[in-house]
C-alpha cells in the first residue's frame, strides 16, 4: 500500500519541483544573468513573466 501512495505522489512532486525551479529562475537567476549581460529591464520583466506563466502550467 505504501508503494501505491508513493507512485501517486510522484507527478505532484515533479510538478512542484518544476514550478519551484521556474520560480527560482525567474526571481533570482534571470535578473542576475540579465544584469551581467546588460539586458534591458523591460526584456527581463517579459522573460520573468514568461517563466512565471510556465511555472503556473505545471
Amino acid at each position: 500500500m505504501k508503494t501505491n501512495q508513493t507512485t501517486e505522489n510522484q507527478p505532484e512532486m515533479a510538478s512542484l519541483l518544476l514550478g519551484a525551479g521556474f520560480a527560482l529562475a525567474s526571481l533570482i537567476i534571470l535578473p542576475a544573468v540579465a544584469q551581467r549581460i546588460g539586458m534591458g529591464s523591460s526584456l527581463t520583466i517579459a522573460l520573468r513573466g514568461a517563466l512565471m506563466r510556465a511555472a503556473n502550467r505545471f
